[in-house]
């Protein structure tokens, strides 16, 4: 059950978020405004990079997580190395801090990711599952929610703090939370991590999460040509 770990986008948007794919053959993505992860299936052979190429378009940037390494035409524009982390005994809690987000408070999460930039969050990826948040004099200062799910996972992203309010527990506190309401659907959690933000890993780690595998999150131009 573990292997599909391997290659979540795709199992997640050819599973529990097929309501979010745009898909042609053997590629997939998730909605412009949703997430920004595309995804072949594995192995990629031929078809799956030309079914990419028309699904995205030429000149089209597309991030891929892992996988097979792109055919020479596809221009690498960035790579970032990265962690899978999965549950290895972290301890689910609740938090009477937390609060679950909604769509009215999308502009503060914006404001706040751009702050501390833990990764995409767009306009509507709080659609994706469960989004807790901090206040603090009611700005919000500290959130955590769920990205990708698969059959039997849910990946915890999102995960920051304002610089001004870190090292009080908040994120410890807004991870444990998601922790035990993914356990209560009988789910395990999962992240993912850029391999240089060792201080992230290092807290993940002590919460009970253990590194799986170092995939490489890539940016990809698409070939020019047909569609």
């Amino acid at each position: 059950m573990v292997s599909i770990l391997d290659n979540p986008v795709w199992t997640a948007l050819t599973g529990p978020h097929a309501h979010f794919a745009e898909r042609a053959g053997q590629a997939v993505r998730y909605r412009a405004d949703v997430a920004p992860f595309t995804a072949v299936a594995e192995p990629a052979g031929e078809q799956a990079w030309a079914d990419l190429r028309a699904l995205a378009g030429p000149g089209a940037v597309v991030v891929v997580a892992g996988g097979s390494a792109a055919p020479p035409e596809w221009e690498v524009v960035e790579e970032i190395s990265g962690v899978q982390l999965v549950d290895a005994g972290v301890a689910g809690a609740p938090s009477q801090a937390a609060e679950r987000l909604a769509a009215a408070d999308v502009p503060a999460m914006t404001a706040l990711v751009e702050r501390t930039r833990p990764g995409p969050f767009l306009p509507r990826t709080i659609e994706l599952g469960t989004y807790l948040g901090i206040r603090h004099g009611g700005a919000l200062v500290a959130m955590a929610g769920e990205r990708l799910r698969l059959p039997g996972w849910t990946e915890i992203s999102a995960v920051c703090t304002d610089p001004a309010f870190r090292g009080e527990g908040l994120a410890t506190a807004l991870v444990r939370a998601l922790v035990m309401g993914i356990r209560g659907r009988d789910e395990r959690p999962f992240m993912h991590a850029a391999a240089s933000n060792t201080a992230a890993i290092r807290l993940y780690e002590s919460l009970g999460f253990r590194i799986r595998s170092r995939p490489t999150f890539t940016a990809l131009r698409v070939p020019p040509g047909t569609a």
